[in-house]
């Protein structure tokens, strides 16, 4: 745009993220607007069609053009990004694509159409009292849709399969009507459609490294920009760390750039950011599509501005005003990057958590660290949001370094300054 200063609607936008808006190189060409909040979004159970009255009431009280509607979580702010759009005929990646990655079910169907590079997979009907044909253990069970790794559970038995759809039968009911509301406004396959938003997907475990792979697709042709390493916890699915760049070989990255493009253009997302969560088993050389998200991975946002110079923010909002983005090469002060997930694996009630003072000293030892606390006093580490089913984060802290070597000694250090009091109930 040119002319004057572009009005851009952030859904949930929070101080962090608005921080690293501010830092785009053509910051002052936009003027970012909070639309609805994080709490408003992402507490309790999703009532998607409020939600979106909500926001169409901010945005009607507007006084000024909308230029730009925008979002970097889960859902339901990446499906509410697409309706908002279309119906002021902004730029979008279109509601039946973004619909398509988000119900895990119809995801593997179109995959399938265009590459074998995925795991055995089968709908599980959560009446369902035993696994079913063609997946074998150890699986993953996991509703059509969730979000932060809810209600995903690896089983390795009949007995735990049964206590996995119990669980997801008692907790799918927060976004499963939301999800089922979406379905109705978008041509469903029969299978899809018969599916809806409460059954689940049984996928066979696969093995090896975790890479990300972000991307963007202007006028509906995508391009991978950057790869990112996932490091899980030992014999822990949880996430220790995000890792930019990827210590992938070379020829695996350009593999799985063939298959994001292959896979996003049979989907048919258009003017947007997305993320494309892949495993790399390097003993076989095997690649497998893990998931596909329609939007950035916003953690992955200060790893870009370490290493490369922006966030990747950069593109989400280029797009959003029609236009095709242009994101910087290694011109950031860092050689690497990495988010790590300061855990514990054991429930408990937050006692207290580090002070001001304690993120002060961190962010004066440890120059150029972001810490964000996680954990609430007061509260029981599980009814905290966003929480997998395996652990209980207690902070982020964003790094960047040298090396890896240099990266984790300067976690180390972070930890020993920032001070968790919980009690084991």
């Amino acid at each position: 745009m040119t002319g004057r200063t572009a009005n851009v609607f952030v859904l949930g936008l929070d101080d962090r993220n608005l921080g690293l808006l501010r830092s785009l190189r053509h910051a002052p060409e936009y003027r970012f607007h909070r639309l609805l909040t994080r709490a408003e979004l992402m507490h309790g159970e999703v009532d998607l069609p409020r939600l979106v009255d909500a926001a169409e009431r901010e945005l009607a009280d507007f006084t000024g053009a909308v230029d730009a509607i925008v979002g970097y979580w889960d859902f339901p702010v990446s499906s509410m990004v697409p309706l908002l759009c279309e119906r002021r005929g902004l730029p979008s990646p279109g509601l039946r694509a973004v619909v398509t990655c988000e119900h895990k079910y119809w995801s593997r169907l179109e995959q399938q159409r265009v590459t074998d590079a995925h795991p055995a997979f089968a709908l599980v009907d959560l009446d369902a009292t035993g696994p079913p044909p063609g997946v074998g253990f150890p699986m993953w069970l996991k509703p059509v849709k969730s979000y932060s790794s809810a209600l995903a559970f690896r089983v390795g038995t009949p007995e735990e399969f049964d206590r996995a759809v119990a669980d997801i039968r008692e907790g799918v009911g927060a976004v499963a009507s939301a999800f089922d509301f979406l379905l109705s406004l978008v041509d469903v396959p029969p299978e899809v459609a018969e599916a809806g938003g409460r059954s689940c997907l049984a996928e066979e475990a696969v093995a090896g490294r975790q890479i990300t792979a972000e991307g963007y697709c202007h006028r509906g042709e995508p391009e991978v920009y950057g790869l990112v390493d996932s490091v899980c916890y030992p014999d822990s699915p949880s996430f220790l760390r995000y890792q930019y760049p990827s210590a992938l070989p070379a020829g695996v990255d350009e593999r799985i750039g063939d298959i994001a493009t292959r896979v996003i253009r049979r989907i048919g997302l258009r003017d947007c950011t997305f993320d494309i969560e892949f495993f790399w088993d390097d003993e076989h050389d095997v690649l497998n599509v893990l998931e596909i998200n329609p939007r950035l991975s916003q953690s992955h946002a200060p790893l870009f501005d370490f290493v490369d110079g922006t966030p990747h923010h950069e593109c989400m909002v280029r797009l959003a005003l029609g236009e095709r983005p242009d994101m910087p090469h290694r011109r950031g002060p860092h050689r690497v990057a990495a988010k790590w997930f300061l855990r514990t694996f054991t429930d408990a009630v937050v006692r207290g958590v580090p002070a001001e003072a304690d993120i002060a000293r961190v962010e004066r030892e440890v120059p150029g660290a972001i810490v964000d606390v996680v954990a609430e006093p007061g509260r029981r580490l599980s009814d905290l949001p966003g929480q997998d089913s395996y652990s209980y984060e207690l902070a982020a802290v964003y790094l960047g370094g040298r090396d890896e070597e240099d990266l984790t000694a300067k976690y180390r250090r972070c930890v020993e300054l920032l001070p968790f009091d919980l009690e084991a109930r």
